[in-house]
């Protein structure tokens, strides 16, 4: 349990110095918009409850995978291909930035 809150404790000071560089809350902006906009999507064009949208856009931007939803709207495919290639670059170059962040702190 220590360890645990250890690593939180060192995530929270790491999330904390990232929101120091600009190009890391613009990422973090685009990702929130980025979830957003395929939340409001996915609950309007595939009748998704809000959750289960949001649960959705999570789990595709962090290359997880839903296991049981998959589009069944053609314009619901095409949105889903284009959300994932700029999703999951946004979600993983935000993630690789935190990452960069904490082994800085760690160097420093």
């Amino acid at each position: 349990m220590i360890s645990m809150l250890a690593i939180f404790s060192r995530l929270f000071k790491g999330l904390r110095h990232a929101f120091q560089l600009s190009y890391f809350r613009g990422l973090l902006i685009l990702c929130l918009l980025t979830l957003l906009s395929g939340t409001i999507f996915y609950s309007t064009q595939e009748n998704l409850t809000v959750i289960d949208a949001l649960y959705f856009c999570i789990t595709t931007l962090s290359t997880v995978g839903h296991p049981t939803f998959a589009p069944v709207t053609t314009l619901g495919k095409v949105f889903t291909m284009a959300y994932i290639t700029i999703g999951c670059g946004l979600f993983l170059t935000l993630i690789a930035t935190l990452a960069y962040v904490l082994i800085k702190e760690q160097e420093d």
